[in-house]
């Protein structure tokens, strides 16, 4: 056997999964077909963030990854959900939840991705248990009852008890085991970006609703002397592109309209990148000797920091169920195992995302005023908000 564990994919979520596994004591490879982007101003670089929500924060403190994180990272204390569905781009109906209601820690810790990259990588160069191989890709799967063998794009093939599809949400392993999704899609695209603004943020998370999609500023760390936020902005992918095609000086004027000036002028601090949203969930999260993580297994919109914690969520689970197979990692009664304590949750925190993306799209007036009446009802309710902000912490998920 050439190792205990191949990860397909070295994003957020496989470079996590080598960490882990590395730290249980397996050998773990890790594989990605590009280099990691593991600088701010690089071509390439992801320029979104990440919101690790408490149990998450948790897991990386376990597996030996939260140490080298804690000093870069931006505590988020209140998350404040507004409607501004009315003709103009205004704060109709405000909501904030604050962490202190339910915890005596904040709800996450916001963190860019591709300073998670950089750290991951560099805490598995330290790992003598863990080889990481960037420029390799996997292209083939071959399984048995007692090993998996897969095919690398340098011609090579390996030999693993298991191997740990991380490789996203066309993942390549997923489709040589065979294994179906489910895809909803959108119509929608997001820009993400990082802005400078003249008001404080002070660690509150706003999420910004209207037709289109949600607007969201995530904070981070002063630039430069000014307050910064990291924004995710959906919008229909038509209205989503020419937003991107703007010069600076439209754009910076279009977002500042579209976060109703809470946080005053902003000021573009970073390139704009795009992607299409899709919500998205495999059939199975396992087949013979391989299971399925992070996007290879769901991919839900950008709203209430649920992906990456999803992920984190996945590896946890894995991984406990490792501890109790020892050396017969990736056998059938584990890996059915991880589907039957995953896929319950994974597909009613999809399908809630998802009625929330499609709620948070609707264009016809008297739906968006039902909208924010709603959310003011809804969230006015102690005990109502209570439990929501749990299950947002994952509180409720197995």
């Amino acid at each position: 056997m050439d190792h205990d564990i191949i990860v397909s994919g070295g994003g957020i979520a496989g470079l996590a999964a080598a960490a882990a596994f590395g730290a249980e004591g397996y050998s773990v490879l890790c594989l990605d077909p590009a280099p990691p982007v593991t600088d701010r101003e690089a071509e390439g670089a992801d320029l979104r963030t990440t919101a690790f929500l408490q149990p998450a924060q948790a897991f990386l403190t376990e597996i030996g990854l939260w140490g080298r994180l804690a000093a870069h990272a931006m505590p988020l204390q209140v998350m404040r959900i507004v409607d501004a569905g009315g003709p103009l781009p205004e704060a109709r109906v405000t909501k904030a939840f604050n962490a202190s209601d339910i915890s005596d820690q904040p709800f996450g810790w916001n963190l860019p991705n591709w300073l998670l990259r950089r750290e991951f990588v560099a805490h598995l160069e330290g790992m003598e248990t863990v080889t990481f191989r960037a420029g390799v890709g996997t292209t083939s799967l071959f399984t048995r009852e007692a090993e998996a063998r897969v095919g690398l794009s340098d011609g090579s093939k390996l030999r693993c008890k298991l191997v740990i599809a991380a490789d996203g949400r066309n993942s390549p392993m997923r489709k040589a085991a065979g294994i179906d999704v489910q895809t909803t899609r959108f119509g929608q695209k997001a820009l993400a970006f990082a802005v400078t603004h003249p008001i404080p943020h002070e660690n509150v998370s706003t999420e910004i609703h209207r037709t289109g999609g949600p607007f969201t500023l995530v904070p981070l760390p002063d630039l430069n002397g000014r307050p910064s936020s990291a924004i995710v902005w959906m919008e229909e992918g038509p209205k989503a592109e020419a937003l991107m095609a703007l010069d600076t000086e439209a754009f910076e004027e279009a977002m500042t309209t579209r976060s109703c000036s809470l946080f005053g002028p902003l000021e573009l601090a970073s390139r704009r990148t795009i992607w299409p949203i899709i919500s998205q969930h495999a059939d199975r999260l396992n087949g013979e000797r391989i299971a399925l993580v992070a996007e290879a297994a769901h991919v839900v919109p950008p709203i209430g920091a649920q992906g990456l914690n999803m992920s984190l969520k996945d590896l946890a689970v894995l991984r406990d169920l490792a501890r109790q197979t020892g050396d017969e990692i990736g056998n059938r009664k584990m890996l059915d195992s991880y589907h039957q304590r995953r896929i319950g949750d994974i597909r009613a925190r999809v399908a809630g995302i998802t009625l929330l993306n499609r709620t948070s799209m609707l264009s016809a007036q008297p739906l968006r005023d039902i909208r924010a009446k709603g959310l003011d009802a809804l969230y006015t309710l102690t005990p109502v908000r209570k439990t929501l902000m749990q299950l947002g912490l994952g509180a409720r998920g197995t």
